[in-house]
């Protein structure tokens, strides 16, 4: 088995490494952390961070090879190779969603929204752990994940008795368990680590449990990024795992795929090529980061905008953002590498902020109650590099506490910076 990889104080780099890894962490801060300090500016100890690898017990490795080409008719009625098309629909096609729900005898209970962030994601690892010590946590009728979400979505759709699992996950982990520099063809770190370690916890006993939750009508979707059609892809994660359960193997490598798809940030990470087949054509397709089509998934993006009409089941969601969204005033130096962190930290608040106003305003035209959490200045630690242990254990911690207080989607104060904090709820109205 490889041996992990030590990120440490060494030797100096040449500056075209340095650059190369301080542009790395500086993407891995804002698309993973929405810019905390550490990340978003660039330090002196970040450039000399030097990944130490132990060669020896790890496969060689080969260079990725072209892809067969394939049309967009193709990738329309396209189907992962050797498993039906039912197992997933594209992700913005509100009637299939429509469809889909419609099939899910317990869509009507409340619903899970696990949004993307990274090493954030112990945030709702945390708030989950002490739901569920308070006693009155839900048994989810559907659960949505993107990025981190999609990682903690599968434990948390099995119930509390995977908790355990999430925290372990999510605090006792570092940036080693999840990636290396150095590259591939098409990203700037390697996620074998990460590869390895869904292996370990995705397993066959985990497919078998979310299978029988299936089968009593609830449903787990995760969302991934079609690269190719510039389209999200909705995965039916539960009727992926029944075919597990009946004997496809195909089935356990392709749940696996999924996940780590989710969590690929372009460019960053790299993406998940999954064979798929269409008119007795077959390739591969590529999928990565479900949050580059929005921070989270709760339905198809015209429905939300109010283009189409589509009413959930459901009439309780909650939210969970992994993120902070307040503006956090920092100087930016003058460098490429920290005008690109700040600038990147605040577009991507601004399009989390903006997908909640969007979301308010579909709970109130269709009657839902959105229940909103997300890291807000009852939390005030940051973090001094990626995937930072000790801070991800207080921010377990401080998920768990408010989950387990029952105040993780209270109503908070307004913060400084012009914007108006978004936790709570939207009470429900008349029209559904």
């Amino acid at each position: 088995m490889p041996e992990r990889i030590t990120i440490s104080k060494g030797q100096g780099l040449p500056a075209a490494g340095r650059m190369r890894r301080g542009l790395v962490l500086t993407l891995l801060g804002t698309a993973m952390a929405l810019g905390s300090p550490a990340f978003a500016a660039e330090r002196p100890a970040a450039k000399k961070m030097q990944a130490e690898k132990v060669q020896a017990d790890r496969p060689a490795e080969k260079l990725p090879e072209e892809r067969a080409d394939y049309t967009a008719a193709q990738a329309a009625n396209a189907r992962p190779e050797g498993l039906p098309a039912s197992v997933r629909i594209a992700g913005d096609d509100a009637s299939a969603f429509k469809a889909l729900i419609d099939g899910a005898d317990k869509a009507s209970d409340p619903w899970l929204v696990l949004s993307g962030g990274g090493e954030n994601g112990a945030f709702a690892a945390g708030l989950l752990a002490g739901w569920s010590e308070r006693g009155d946590r839900p048994s989810f009728g559907v659960i949505t994940g993107v990025s981190t979400g999609a990682l903690i979505a599968p434990f948390a759709f099995v119930g509390p008795q995977a908790d355990g699992a999430l925290k372990q996950n999510y605090t006792e982990i570092s940036a080693a368990d999840v990636f290396e520099f150095g590259g591939t063809r098409d990203s700037l770190t390697d996620t074998w680590p990460l590869k390895e370690r869904i292996e370990r916890a995705v397993t066959p006993a985990l497919l078998k449990a979310v299978a029988a939750e299936h089968a009593r009508g609830r449903r787990l979707f995760i969302a991934t990024t079609q690269v190719d059609s510039e389209r999200p892809t909705l995965w039916d994660m539960g009727a992926i795992a029944t075919l597990n359960a009946g004997g496809d193997a195909r089935a356990l490598k392709l749940f696996r795929e999924i996940v780590l798809a989710s969590t690929a940030v372009p460019g960053v990470f790299p993406p998940v090529l999954i064979p798929a087949s269409s008119g007795g054509r077959s390739f591969e397709e590529m999928h990565d980061d479900g949050g580059a089509m929005g921070p989270f998934f709760l339905a198809p993006a015209a429905a939300v905008a109010g283009e189409t009409r589509l009413i959930l089941p459901a009439s309780r969601i909650y939210l969970v953002v992994n993120n902070r969204l307040e503006p956090d005033f920092q100087m930016a130096g003058r460098s490429v590498l920290s005008v690109l962190g700040r600038t990147m930290s605040a577009a991507i608040k601004a399009q989390t902020r903006a997908a909640l106003a969007l979301t308010r305003s579909y709970a109130q035209r269709t009657g839902l109650d959105l229940q909103v959490a997300l890291i807000d200045q009852r939390f005030t630690r940051t973090s001094e590099r990626p995937f930072d242990r000790p801070y991800m254990q207080a921010l377990f911690a401080h998920g768990q506490a408010l989950g387990r207080d029952g105040t993780a989607f209270a109503e908070t104060a307004p913060h400084d910076g012009g914007h108006a904090d978004v936790s709570g709820s939207v009470g429900t109205v008349a029209g559904r």
